[in-house]
């Protein structure tokens, strides 16, 4: 099916949430992740049909670690993500505690660090996460000033101890990703300037450059942050290799990358200028997933279909090609060097 030869040398890929968390990708109540009749896992069954239907070729995938899965599914999925001929790159999910607050540390830091030792089992070159605060948690207040320090002071603690006692530097993980989300997600870290703001901390900690922020479209998009300023951090983070990451995904809807309103290209093009681009993943959501139902409630342009009567798996596979012509022409521009 293949017809785009994407020409950078990048990794390439999706994150596969358009098949839903609830049903999809969260495991039930005894940690077993979702398979279809057939007795495969969904995440594969749905990986299989990407590598079956692009007209490009992926060459990676981003799947959630969640607390509690089963170990043998997270191995068949690791495994069979592997078998599809793509790299398994890890997020992984922590809940049950603030990672800002100093007497949830123990709680997150086990977590996290269950989630770093998966990654070195399954010889995972990328990690990430969004452990900066809780998700949804609306009456949280936004933290500046002295609070935000703190905040940010709290937060390499955590993250710096997990490396450590992980002793993931110098083993198979190249790199561990932090994702900013929006407002109504996150309360305090809701633009890039602050995502950079601890990474950086975190890195001058750790003496190494370990840490890095995932630039999604998305999420700058909904930030408060205008075009340029996003690109501005985007260019000060690529001098100090703050991030090798980007998520071509849209703003608000989270659906068809036609409804990003310029962000996506805008910002890939500024990631690319930098020289530091290395990993581009295209993700959607489903407007009817169960777990993101209070997302919608809070923003109904969250719930819009945007599918114009194709599936979500025909969606992706444009969204992959549109991001692959995109990379393409950024080398024919000579901002990206060719493989």
């Amino acid at each position: 099916m293949t017809s785009i030869a994407l020409k950078p040398d990048l990794q390439f890929g999706v994150v596969p949430t358009h098949i839903k968390f609830v049903g999809g990708l969260v495991p039930d109540e005894n940690g077993r992740l979702p398979r279809g009749d057939n007795g495969e896992l969904l995440t594969l069954t749905e990986l299989a049909y990407i590598g079956n239907h692009s007209k490009v070729a992926t060459n990676c995938t981003q799947v959630p670690l969640f607390p509690g899965v089963h170990t043998g599914d997270m191995d068949d999925l690791v495994n069979g993500i592997k078998a599809l001929g793509l790299k398994p790159h890890i997020i992984m999910m922590v809940a049950g505690g603030n990672p800002m607050n100093p007497a949830d540390e123990d709680t997150i830091a086990e977590a996290l660090l269950n989630g770093l030792k998966v990654a070195q089992q399954h010889s995972v070159e990328h990690v990430s996460s969004t452990s900066f605060e809780e998700w949804m948690k609306s009456d949280s207040q936004p933290l500046t000033g002295d609070d935000f320090d703190a905040a940010v002071t709290q937060l390499v603690k955590l993250h710096t101890r997990v490396v450590r006692e992980a002793e993931a530097v110098g083993s198979c993980i190249k790199a561990w990703h932090f994702e900013f989300l929006r407002g109504i997600e996150f309360q305090t870290f809701t633009d890039v300037a602050k995502a950079w703001s601890f990474v950086k901390a975190a890195n001058e900690s750790l003496g190494h450059p370990f840490f890095k922020v995932l630039v999604d479209a998305a999420h700058c998009g909904d930030s408060i942050l205008s075009m340029e300023e996003n690109a501005a951090v985007i260019r000060e983070m690529g001098e100090a290799d703050g991030f090798s990451m980007f998520h071509a995904s849209a703003p608000t809807t989270r659906g068809c990358l036609t409804t990003d309103d310029g962000w996506i290209g805008n910002l890939l093009t500024a990631c690319a200028e930098t020289g530091k681009l290395e990993i581009v993943f295209v993700e959607l959501f489903h407007h009817e997933d169960p777990a993101l139902e209070g997302l919608r409630e809070a923003d109904p342009r969250h719930g819009i279909d945007t599918t114009d009567g194709r599936t979500y798996s025909e969606t992706v596979c444009d969204g992959l090609a549109d991001t692959a012509h995109r990379l393409n022409n950024l080398v024919a521009r000579g901002i990206l060097p060719t493989q």
